[in-house]
């Protein structure tokens, strides 16, 4: 039980509760005059200055409180070099395939993943382009099942736009896009075709180009320009696909100027990837040389002028030395094109041309070393973690 209250001690009581209703009254005011803009004052808070008052009762120097910016909508590409698992019918890999990208699926882990398939997924259609007694000649083929592999690896569209894709005639070409489309996979590379995928209520057009006639011009500029232009105007991010440059383990460096193969025109990589730019393009995905080459930024965007071999199955590609060596190339953009980060991650080939993460990272210390060589002042920084950042002013 309390002890009793004297009677002495009763007004203060009375007087100490009257003055504890007034206080509340005056704070209850107070709440009910301000509004859901301007900042509310609380028992026991000071104001943000002291500069005193500016009337009204608000402290001089106080500010709204601010609303927290709201993250930039962006969506994560990914990207590899050339892909080959394996020429059929004899130099085909172990299980039928089954796992053959296993070591390298994490890496590939994005909204949209892509790959410049360097071979038809075909029967043989009677058309191969090399003869019985052809001498360095190479095609190369897949059984059409082998599109199941390449979606169980996380990829989702596939560009035929390469010197590869007509190894089996238009027939083979075809059959490709049929076998892809069988297993929900998208493709691009032919002659206009605009590929748009949704992620994320983003919009991306990506386009395929190489030096031949099944595939958009590289080296028509005008036409080129005005195919991507075409792109910008269904959707909001355009990625170009493109088979670019000569084609050697010497090869790792970009020049200004066209490049010749055994008499091809194999296009000028920096010409035609600041015009594609110029026109509308966000990210430039280079493949062709069979080697790594540097990156840049121009006009705000990433140039990755070659991402190297990634898979060559059955020793279709030569594994050996830098010839080995690939990567994967992720990179995040906004809605409206901005680079917002990068990330390269090197892979290299196996002695029977599977692909591996590289944890020597030697593809990452090529790209890093011929990127600043290439492009003093535009070329991108990439730190020993394979982050990508934009040189400054870049």
């Amino acid at each position: 039980m309390s002890a009793p209250i004297s009677a002495a001690s009763r007004p203060r009581r009375r007087l100490a509760a009257a003055l504890g209703m007034l206080l509340f009254a005056l704070l209850a005011a107070g709440c009910a005059n301000s509004t859901d803009d301007g900042p509310v004052w609380r028992a026991g808070e000071t104001g943000g200055s002291t500069g005193g008052s500016t009337g009204a009762g608000t402290p001089a120097g106080a500010k709204q409180s601010a609303q927290p910016a709201e993250p930039r909508k962006s969506v994560s590409l990914a990207a590899t070099g050339d892909v080959i698992m394996g020429n059929a019918p004899s130099r085909l890999p172990a299980n039928g395939g089954k796992g053959f990208f296993d070591d390298v699926k994490a890496a590939l882990k994005a909204d949209l993943v892509m790959g410049n398939l360097e071979e038809p997924l075909t029967e043989d259609t009677g058309a191969g382009k090399c003869g019985p007694n052809a001498t360095a000649c190479y095609q190369f083929r897949a059984p059409p099942g082998y599109a199941a592999h390449l979606r169980s690896a996380g990829f989702q569209l596939l560009n035929q736009a390469n010197n590869h894709g007509y190894d089996y005639g238009q027939q083979g070409y075809e059959n490709t896009q049929s076998a892809l489309e069988a297993h929900g996979l998208k493709h691009t590379g032919a002659p206009g075709e605009i590929t748009v995928v949704e992620v994320k209520g983003v919009k991306i057009a990506v386009l395929g180009f190489s030096s031949y006639p099944w595939s958009n011009s590289l080296t028509d500029l005008d036409a080129a320009r005005k195919v991507v232009t075409l792109a910008t105007e269904q959707a909001d991010l355009v990625v170009v696909q493109v088979h670019m440059g000569a084609e050697g383990a010497e090869k790792t460096r970009v020049k200004p100027g066209t490049e010749m193969f055994y008499g091809e025109n194999r296009g000028d990589p920096v010409r035609f990837s600041r015009a594609v730019i110029d026109a509308g393009a966000d990210l430039v995905i280079g493949h062709g040389p069979h080697v790594l080459r540097g990156m840049e930024f121009y006009k705000g965007r990433l140039i990755a002028y070659s991402l190297g071999n990634f898979a060559g199955g059955g020793r279709s590609l030569n594994p050996t030395g830098r010839l080995g060596w690939g990567g994967v190339l992720k990179v995040s953009l906004a809605a409206d094109g901005s680079f917002v980060e990068g990330e390269f991650t090197s892979t290299a080939m196996n002695s029977v041309g599977r692909p591996a993460i590289d944890r020597q990272h030697r593809g990452l210390g090529l790209v890093r070393e011929v990127s600043r060589a290439d492009f003093p002042k535009t070329g991108a920084r990439l730190d020993e973690d394979g982050r990508i950042t934009a040189p400054a002013g870049g």
